[in-house]
């Protein structure tokens, strides 16, 4: 696999997850599923953390960089 496979290939996974995490986050915001107060912590901590690595994955992908770069 090529570099350029392989972003790709990370960019795609990373935002799938994301997607997960963001619906799971529409779920309660959005369409009113109740969940209790630390599972809803954990939410919002598993979305932005999705969140981020897809940034850095789509970043990557686009020849923009990272910070760590």
């Amino acid at each position: 696999m090529t570099a350029s496979e392989d972003k790709k290939r990370i960019y795609i996974e990373a935002y799938e997850a994301w997607q997960v995490q963001l619906q799971a986050l529409h779920r309660v915001v959005l369409q009113g599923q109740r969940i209790d107060p630390p599972r809803l912590k954990g939410l919002l901590n598993r979305e932005i953390r999705a969140k981020e690595k897809y940034e850095e994955a789509r970043r990557r992908l686009l020849g923009l960089g990272t910070d760590e770069e």
